[in-house]
């Protein structure tokens, strides 16, 4: 009924119609939860803001516009909801603030199968980290640990972890950069010519 009517599916929603939301929560429900797993590796945590952000959507669903896309409404959503409920709490540093806002570009401007590409690329990237470096990478960036917490659990100073940060995200910058720009372009131009 309404994958076919994307007009309908939006009305609905405003409406308060329960089978457009059930509609919404099926088709999205797993997108939205791979995309917050990749912001923090928490299944918990990823759990409770994709379901935030579904309740919200159902909250203000008078405020929906079948102008825009829904799916990078909610990607959008999804990461707005991970920044104000886990990150601000966090110690980040600039450069994790312009990685999270790459992928924010990338998910609201992107279908899922470019967005699993991109991830793809940048595990394997990270992969690709020095050992040390990846370690206390993944353990800010996957676990959500703050630079305090890293360093106590691994026995090293604060400012060593903060420039293995820096320079895991200055890597990634650099070995991304040209494969970035031709992911950006990429899927701009299939957006545009959907």
């Amino acid at each position: 009924m309404f994958h076919n009517n994307y007009d309908v599916f939006i009305n609905g929603l405003k409406k308060g119609d329960e089978k457009a939301y059930e509609y919404l929560v099926d088709i999205y429900y797993q997108k939205l939860y791979a995309y917050a797993i990749s912001l923090i590796n928490d299944k918990d945590i990823a759990e409770d803001i994709v379901q935030n952000v579904l309740i919200k959507t159902w909250q203000f669903r008078k405020n929906l516009n079948a102008k825009y896309s829904i799916q990078g409404f909610l990607y959008k959503s999804v990461y707005n909801e991970f920044i104000n409920t886990y990150q601000k709490s966090k110690a980040t540093t600039l450069l994790h603030y312009k990685y999270l806002e790459s992928l924010e570009k990338i998910t609201t401007q992107a279908d899922e199968n470019k967005i699993e590409y991109f991830f793809s690329i940048v595990s394997k990237e990270i992969e690709k980290l020095p050992p040390k470096c990846q370690r206390i990478f993944m353990l800010s960036k996957k676990e959500g640990l703050t630079n305090n917490e890293i360093a106590e659990h691994l026995s090293i100073s604060t400012k060593t972890v903060e420039a293995q940060i820096s320079k895991a995200y200055n890597l990634l910058r650099e070995k991304l950069a040209k494969q970035y720009e031709a992911i950006l372009l990429f899927c701009l131009l299939n957006n545009s010519a959907t």
